[in-house]
């Protein structure tokens, strides 16, 4: 059965860190692209980071590509999204979801293309 589960939220300061982890399972993790995507409270979804399993390509949000960084973990499935310098914006909940990859690369534009979507790990942060 093919699942990914988020985990590694929480309240955090603003110029704190946190790494949250995608955990998989049921699929070849090898072979997919895995996105994360956070949804602020009244905001739609965006996507924040992708990495392209096979290849290791990685994209990132404009806005935010100077503070987040996607990894894999080797040996293991699960897809990791360490935020540093957090900033009260970046309150939300974060989900990782997959994309099978038609190319080289991973885009976040294109939302429809992923599923298996994880319950999401809320973000919170505050003074």
């Amino acid at each position: 059965q093919v699942q990914l589960v988020e985990s590694g939220g929480g309240l955090v300061q603003p110029g704190g860190s946190l790494r949250l982890s995608c955990a998989t399972t049921g699929f070849n993790l090898d072979l997919w692209i895995i996105g994360w995507f956070r949804q602020a409270p009244g905001k739609g979804r965006e996507g924040v980071s992708c990495l392209n399993s096979r290849t290791g390509t990685t994209n990132y949000l404009d806005s935010v590509k100077s503070r987040f960084t996607i990894s894999r973990d080797s040996g293991k499935n699960t897809v990791h999204l360490q935020i540093d310098n957090l900033e009260l914006e970046d309150t939300a909940k974060y989900f990782c979801a997959r994309s099978w990859p038609t190319d080289n690369f991973c885009r976040l534009n294109s939302q429809s293309q992923y599923g298996a979507w994880g319950p999401g790990a809320q973000v919170t942060v505050s003074s």
